[in-house]
């Protein structure tokens, strides 16, 4: 006769993942593990309580998710929560199996030996191992008024389709994104090297940050490029030695062969591998779907429904292109990809040094990766029959260009500003005054034609739309 796992070992299971009911503290592991800056942002809608809603916390695989969690567990002790009054519970646990999420809650209150019936906060980690978890969390937040409920998933598609669809009015979406660059020198310690200035943009006088050890900043910013999108990577050498073997088989191959991608209607995996491949090799390169079919050897008809899964996984953002007088395309039969994270095609292929032929493409994937954490913001990019403007910006009130930026990782413009003819035209057309140019460690305006151009290192200027990013999201 086959056994069955029993009542008490699930309750000493949850002891053990909680040992902060005996102990009144997380381990030693995770209390040693830097904060990510987006934790702040985070921990207001954990510790909301007017509004009932749980709050689901998304985003890629390995971006640090559960290490938030511990980290939010860890503040609500020091904040003086009665630490038994906080439940964590890892779904994907086997021994949970087939328990539905309001058991687990009930054997969770039960294992903590209390009496209270209100003012728990319950944590679940991995919540896509939930089958209809959407459904299931629902109704917690329905049927326990007084518990803050806390979800946290890695199927990151998946997990926006649910909350989207049956979450409304009673889910509040965290999307904890790969690291910007302001964040890989924050944790690394390096916030030493970097100062503020001050830079004419849009019109106006806006901060932005530069380093007077250039160098060393750029150092840095190949190494983010390199493997900077994961807090585990950045801190171990062992990992930084085979990027692929870590990133490709734990991250990409988890997200393209296991994370729901049926959800999407995709039953060739193979093919959604290779389209992947293809986009990576390719990041910032501009497609059309019938290049992206030859290249990938997928159908056309597949590869919108495919392009849709790999932008809701976070593993790509598609950028739509303007003409050069800043009008938007009736048809969108070319556009650019970037990765989200540049250190995906380090991990596929291999990692990249200053001088290779593919950096200017990743040093531009790395920036365009800055931009995309701002959810209110669509970059955009002008294309035109021979000329070409990396990043636009337009109005969302008259959709007109207000300001314009030209990628680049060379100095050569800083000394020729007359090369950067589409630039010019470009600004002209659509009367820009003050276009930013980056390059390798050359700033400084540059008067050309009545056009003021503020050349500024890429390192920098990554730098400073995370930090600038991060600042604006405090305060929205």
């Amino acid at each position: 006769m086959l056994k069955e796992i029993s009542k008490k070992q699930v309750l000493d299971r949850i002891r053990f993942e909680n040992p902060w009911w005996v102990e009144g503290h997380i381990d030693n592991d995770y209390n040693e593990m830097p904060r990510r800056l987006y934790f702040d942002l985070f921990k207001p809608l954990a510790y909301e309580r007017d509004i009932r809603r749980a709050v689901v916390l998304m985003g890629p695989r390995r971006v640090g998710k559960t290490v938030m969690l511990f980290h939010l567990v860890e503040d609500m002790i020091q904040n003086g929560l009665d630490p038994r009054k906080i439940i964590f519970i890892t779904i994907e646990n086997p021994i949970y199996n087939n328990i539905s999420l309001e058991q687990l809650f009930l054997y969770a209150k039960e294992a903590t030996g209390l009496s209270a019936n209100s003012d728990w906060y319950v944590i679940f980690d991995e919540i896509q191992y939930c089958r209809n978890w959407e459904v299931h969390l629902k109704l917690l937040v329905d049927s326990y008024r007084k518990d803050k409920f806390i979800v946290s998933g890695s199927a990151a598609a998946a997990l926006k389709f649910a909350s989207n669809e049956s979450g409304a009015g009673r889910f509040t979406d965290f999307l904890l994104p790969p690291l910007t660059f302001n964040e890989y020198i924050s944790l690394k310690g390096y916030d030493n090297i970097i100062h503020p200035i001050s830079l004419q943009w849009k019109g106006h006088i806006a901060e932005f940050y530069t380093s007077s050890h250039l160098d060393e900043l750029n150092r840095h910013f190949l190494d983010y490029i390199n493997f900077g999108g994961y807090p585990e990577v950045i801190f171990s050498e062992k990992l930084q030695s085979n990027p692929g073997r870590y990133i490709r088989h734990d991250i990409v191959d988890k997200v393209l062969l296991r994370d729901l991608p049926s959800l999407y209607g995709i039953s060739d995996t193979r093919e959604l591998n290779s389209l992947f491949t293809t986009i990576a090799y390719n990041s910032g390169g501009e497609f059309s779907l019938e290049t992206l079919s030859k290249q990938s050897q997928v159908p056309k008809n597949t590869l919108k429904k495919y392009i849709e899964y790999l932008e809701a996984a976070y593993l790509i953002k598609p950028v739509k292109r303007i003409d050069q007088s800043g009008k938007r395309f009736k048809r969108d039969n070319f556009f650019k990809i970037y990765l989200t994270n540049p250190s995906l095609r380090s991990a596929l292929f291999s990692p990249i040094t200053a001088t290779d032929e593919m950096t200017g493409s990743m040093v531009e994937t790395a920036i365009f990766a800055q931009w995309m954490h701002r959810d209110w913001f669509t970059p955009w990019y002008a294309r035109w029959n021979n000329g070409e403007v990396d990043m636009v910006g337009l109005s969302d009130s008259s959709l007109k260009p207000v300001w314009a930026l030209e990628i680049k990782w060379s100095n050569r413009y800083h000394e020729k500003p007359n090369e950067l003819k589409s630039l010019y035209k470009f600004c002209v057309e659509n009367k820009l005054n003050h276009p930013i140019v980056t390059t390798i460690d050359k700033e400084g305006e540059q008067d050309y034609q009545g056009l003021n151009i503020q050349f500024l290192p890429s390192s920098a200027y990554a730098y400073t739309v995370g930090r600038n990013t991060l600042n604006k999201k405090k305060n929205r």
